[in-house]
């Protein structure tokens, strides 16, 4: 059994299938027929939810896309659809005031998922600026080219005081009943011969998949959930780590970030952001707002998936994998995880537990470059990223990983050596961006060409070396003014 808060109403969900989204529970389960599918992907934003859950002493408002998010993800949370907006004496909600006043609606199809990502926007930051608006609302998107008023509306509600709404009045009352949930026990929804275990710790995630090595880990859900709204699969046993209180920790020290698996890539997002500035503009284009407060940097690299932007970061940055099984432990090169297409090192009743991620030493560089069709909300056709150690014009070290030239994540080994023990220079450049042509055998596909792929990643190392020489001379000349 599930219990969350629906608005503030208590829901218990016994006999429901762990495959039904949480769109299709609202369309079909509640009535509540405002959140509308759109792409049944993550791609639109028709279908934006906000999950509200206890963050010290408030609720933190989070957008979702519905139609990634399976209904055993609820438990202990509370949902908000568009029809919850409303005050009780009848009122709109002032973001969908600001909506009318603006005329940002149009065919109005895809405005529920605008309102409810307006609405987290202003809940989260009162007095957001522009690169926050448009942030908050890239993974939504609007069918009659509508962006300029809705983004003025946007703009009206960010110049108001903080808001008083029915949730801001209401606020301690949602608190009380959401920690008369309890979280911290093993949870099961069965339904529809399916099951969905939701554990608490790390040791009862490890205890279930021993014992039923064949479910499916569910972290976000943003990827897996695909399976079942675009291919139509069923997933007969899943194992949802995001109430995995040990998993969801990130630990600093002098040395490395410790990021537990379930952690997402918004709460990941402040420490890679400061200890890697290129990481951190990376996650700016990770897909939408949306993907980024679900999807987790270890299911990012779980999947397997050959165009996931972490993996080849990761394996720049010397990462390594936490791996466990029953009470086992084991540590794992990243680049040592893939082994072929959606193919892994992982065991049978094995996962990821964390993610360690050394900081940089002296002498590194490091940059990240993401090329796509469309700047935000997109795939990588090709991701690159670069780490050298350079000390006295001469590269002592290199790590050079690639994502959407092969059939996983990859290092450039050949392009590498030819780096290590050269003069930082043009002709080694260009030595080792040939080199780095026989490293991979891409293939054509809808995002790019073979010939487009391999040309491009050649001319990043080119960028990396071009951007590096001008900050050395930025910096000789910043010395003599």
């Amino acid at each position: 059994m599930i219990k969350f808060l629906l608005n503030q109403e208590v829901r218990e969900e016994k006999d429901l299938s762990p495959n039904m989204t949480v769109l299709n529970y609202l369309r079909t389960r509640v009535g509540k027929n405002g959140t509308k599918e759109g792409c049944a992907s993550g791609d639109c934003g028709a279908c934006t939810v906000v999950l509200g859950e206890r963050e010290g002493e408030h609720i933190r408002y989070q957008t979702v896309n519905s139609c990634l998010t399976f209904v055993s993800t609820l438990h202990g949370k509370q949902l908000i659809t568009v029809e919850d907006l409303k005050s009780q004496d009848g009122s709109l909600h002032p973001v969908q005031q600001a909506m009318v006043d603006f005329h940002g609606s149009q065919c109005g199809f895809c405005t529920p998922g605008f309102i409810m990502s307006m609405f987290a926007l202003s809940k989260n930051k009162p007095s957001a600026d522009k690169h926050d608006i448009l942030e908050a609302l890239a993974g939504n998107l609007c069918r009659c080219t509508g962006y300029r008023p809705i983004v003025d509306a946007a703009r009206a509600i960010a110049e108001q005081p903080q808001l008083a709404d029915d949730f801001s009045r209401y606020e301690s009352e949602v608190l009380a009943r959401l920690d008369q949930i309890q979280t911290d026990t093993l949870v099961t929804l069965n339904g529809n011969g399916k099951v969905c275990y939701s554990p608490s710790s790390s040791d009862e995630v490890a205890a279930l998949l021993v014992q039923h090595p064949g479910a499916r880990l569910l972290a976000g859900g943003t990827d897996l959930a695909l399976e079942v709204t675009q291919f139509y699969r069923e997933l007969p046993k899943m194992i949802y780590v995001g109430n995995v209180a040990d998993m969801k920790q990130l630990k600093e020290d002098d040395q490395q970030l410790v990021i537990g698996a379930a952690r997402s890539l918004s709460d990941s997002y402040e420490a890679l952001s400061r200890v890697f500035p290129d990481f951190g503009e990376l996650l700016h284009r990770f897909a939408s707002l949306q993907i980024r407060n679900q999807g987790t940097l270890g299911g990012n690299v779980g999947n397997a998936s050959p165009i996931g932007d972490a993996p080849p970061v990761l394996m720049a940055l010397d990462a390594r994998l936490v791996l466990r099984k029953g009470d086992r432990r084991r540590e794992l090169p990243i680049e040592a995880y893939f082994l072929g297409y959606k193919v892994t090192a992982l065991e049978e009743g094995e996962f990821i537990e964390q993610i360690i991620v050394p900081k940089p030493k002296a002498n590194q560089h490091f940059r990240v470059y993401k090329l796509s069709k469309r700047l935000d909300d997109d795939i990588s056709a090709v991701c690159g990223a670069f780490n050298l150690t350079i000390a006295g014009g001469v590269v002592t070290d290199a790590r050079i990983g690639f994502g959407g030239m092969a059939a996983v994540p990859k290092r450039a080994s050949a392009c590498e050596q030819a780096l290590l023990g050269q003069s930082w220079n043009h002709a080694t450049v260009k030595a080792a961006m040939q080199a780095l042509t026989g490293d991979f055998e891409p293939l054509s596909d809808f995002r790019a060409s073979k010939e487009y792929r391999s040309k491009t990643a050649s001319n990043l190392l080119y960028k990396f070396f071009i951007e590096q020489q001008s900050l050395k001379l930025e910096t000789r000349v910043t010395s003599y003014v």
